[in-house]
């Protein structure tokens, strides 16, 4: 909402971390929340994996992991990580050579569990081809594959047991005097999740990635998500974030940015404020919104619209948008500019003229922003 001073009970402070680099993207620090994905191909098929990586670099993914079990896997890795147009995470189960390997054909990052991959000389040869090759590490501590001592320990996955073994993980890396990498404590309960990420946040600087895993479908997944996340996010955890669930790895960025734009972290396309709609609409909104978002899929620029089928909240609420159209009467209804009224559009032609709206609001914005930057 560009036009609208700051509010200072809207600000979330960020816990302070130390910054590493996946590629040329910054994790933790004061770096933007950055979003990930993972893909869902056949690694070894590399055209479509290539494919799938592009899409959600256009939906605006910053990191993507491909997951890379066997050497076929690894040796399709170089070709994927060249085409790429975002940094590649190899994720790694187990096998150290994989991690090796990974490292060498470009990866940027790798996803182990240095617990999980043998010796404490296994593990020193993995971190020995990350310095050699310029990737960072995320160890990835998940619930439900927890060391064997630690379940034995406390009896069942637990928030202490999550701690205890990315502590144990963390001592290994830097054991061996490795320092770029980044943590996650995953599990598919939110409030175990929620637990071990406030704890891990009071004992570690390393930046912290977030994710509440096998999260479910779209909608399930997004809701359990959208919780889990958002509530430490809100206190100020975490450092890069995915979304993990049993769809399109596209609709998994989208849902991310809708969480750190819910809260105001990053801003990326048009956020559109819309009401359910009821008896007293003056058009079709739920068909217009649907319209729009297919229409301004396109816009990268952060901007708000609000699209509000009468007058009751529909005033109020382009107050506080850029571009606002709330329903009247007559087949028209009044477009709000900067929060303003501004002229009246026919509802016929209101879907075409919000687009010409917001592009050219667009151009505007870019304009400005590079005018500034020079």
């Amino acid at each position: 909402m560009s036009h609208n001073p700051i509010r200072p009970w809207r600000n979330i402070d960020r816990r302070v971390s130390r910054q590493i680099r996946v590629g040329r993207v910054l994790v933790g620090g004061d770096a933007p929340i950055s979003v990930q994905t993972m893909t869902n191909t056949l690694t070894t098929d590399v055209a479509a994996t290539i494919d799938q990586i592009q899409r959600c670099a256009v939906a605006g993914a910053d990191i993507v992991r491909v997951s890379t079990p066997d050497a076929e896997s690894t040796r399709a890795l170089r070709e994927i990580v060249a085409e790429s147009p975002v940094p590649i995470v190899a994720d790694i189960h187990f096998h150290y050579k994989r991690a090796i390997e990974a490292a060498e054909a470009g990866a940027a990052c790798l996803r182990i569990n240095p617990g999980n991959i043998g010796d404490a000389k296994r593990v020193a040869e993995v971190v020995r081809a990350a310095k050699d090759h310029g990737c960072s590490i995320r160890i990835g501590v998940n619930a439900g594959s927890l060391e064997k001592h630690l379940l034995e320990k406390y009896g069942e996955p637990c928030p202490d047991a999550m701690v205890e073994s990315g502590l144990d993980h963390i001592k290994l890396l830097q054991d061996n005097d490795f320092h770029e990498f980044k943590i996650s404590v995953k599990a598919s309960d939110v409030f175990m999740a929620a637990a071990a990420y406030q704890q891990l946040a009071g004992v570690t600087d390393a930046p912290i990635h977030l994710g509440i895993t096998e999260a479910g479908g779209l909608t399930s997944g997004t809701v359990k998500s959208a919780i889990g996340l958002g509530s430490l996010l809100w206190f100020g955890i975490g450092d890069t974030i995915r979304v993990s669930l049993s769809a399109d790895p596209v609709e998994e960025v989208k849902v991310g940015f809708e969480i750190l734009k819910s809260l105001g972290l990053r801003h990326r396309g048009v956020t559109i404020i819309s009401c359910p709609s009821c008896a007293r609409q003056g058009f079709d909104v739920i068909k217009t919104v649907s319209a729009l978002e297919e229409r301004l899929a396109h816009i990268t620029t952060s901007m708000s619209l609000s699209i509000i089928g009468c007058v009751v909240n529909g005033p109020g609420e382009a107050l506080m948008t850029d571009i606002g159209f709330t329903g009247g009467g007559a087949g028209k209804g009044m477009v709000y500019l900067a929060g303003k009224q501004d002229h009246t559009q026919s509802n016929n032609r209101m879907v075409d003229h919000i687009v010409e709206l917001v592009e050219q609001k667009a151009t505007e914005i870019e304009a400005a922003e590079k005018l500034a930057a020079e």
